[in-house]
């Protein structure tokens, strides 16, 4: 998929297993957003083809339209539609609709049921842009921001919504910006940059990185000029070392009690005091930045 000079997907190929939380992730840019709109419908491929339950979502839409559930990132309410109004009336427009009290109660909206749509808070909106998109008890749903806005008591209850429609035999594709969302949900997880695919597998599969760890330094003072640099020295080229901001480092590469021993030496030797010094596997945000090069911006 191209706009004007830009290519916006590039021989772009994957796959999602049935019955699975697949979460597509990427930096703005990327062509995730192309991808999951090829998918649902709304664009034709310039080239390749596209498959979703089997089917053509372009030319066969209307046989595919039923079995499907999306949630929209603008979420397709209308602005003075009360919360409950506008469910049932996505309710109404399905064969077999979830019991819509029942799903309302679930996603927490019985509460602002009465309340027109632009004066619900945003985590509310996307609760109800959930609940659109699952009403009509769709085979595959794609979800975009599931819980972008929520406090964290509804975002648990909504990876808990998911995650029991998996098991029930629905099929969840997700994008999102929260890494530990992607990393507590997904069965799978395909990371594409420049519209391409270039990284896919279980969180374990990618964070697992062989014999590789990572040590997290937060101080308690600004690091002084030339930390990056002066620590990567002491530990040799095999360790990345990475300033996240101006109190916390991030260290990659082999890590045992030498390393430890010499982070401490230099902390010493260079006057800086530690606030936490902790030792851990590779998680899913530290996948992504050597991946990319970029962290996932909450824009």
């Amino acid at each position: 998929m191209t706009y004007g000079t830009k290519t916006a997907v590039d021989g772009l190929t994957l796959d999602v297993a049935r019955h699975s939380i697949t979460a597509v992730l990427g930096p703005n840019g990327a062509g995730k957003t192309t991808t999951l709109e090829t998918c649902e419908g709304y664009r034709k491929p310039q080239a390749g083809t596209v498959r979703v339950l089997g089917l053509d979502p372009v030319a066969q839409r209307d046989e595919l339209l039923p079995r499907v559930g999306v949630m929209l990132q603008g979420q397709g309410a209308w602005s003075g539609v009360r919360a409950m109004e506008m469910l049932r009336h996505i309710a109404r427009l399905h064969a077999d609709p979830i019991p819509v009290d029942l799903l309302a109660e679930r996603l927490g909206l019985a509460e602002c049921g009465r309340t027109p749509y632009r004066r619900l808070s945003g985590g509310q909106q996307q609760r109800l842009g959930l609940a659109m998109a699952l009403v009509g008890r769709p085979e595959i749903v794609f979800v975009d921001e599931p819980t972008a806005g929520m406090d964290p008591a509804a975002r648990r209850t909504t990876w808990a919504l998911l995650r029991e429609l998996r098991d029930d035999g629905v099929t969840v594709v997700l994008t999102t910006h929260y890494l530990e969302e992607a990393e507590q949900l997904a069965d799978r997880v395909h990371i594409i940059d420049h519209g391409r695919l270039i990284a896919s597998g279980s969180p374990l599969e990618l964070t697992r990185g062989g014999s590789s760890a990572t040590i997290r330094l937060v101080v308690t003072r600004p690091f002084p000029p030339g930390a990056p640099d002066s620590l990567r020295a002491t530990l040799g080229a095999d360790t990345e070392v990475v300033q996240l901001d101006e109190r916390s480092l991030r260290l990659t590469g082999p890590a045992d009690a030498t390393t430890l021993a010499k982070v401490s030496r230099w902390c010493e030797e260079n006057g800086v005091l530690p606030e936490s010094l902790t030792l851990g596997q590779r998680n899913l945000e530290d996948v992504f930045l050597e991946l990319t090069g970029r962290e996932l911006s909450h824009d």
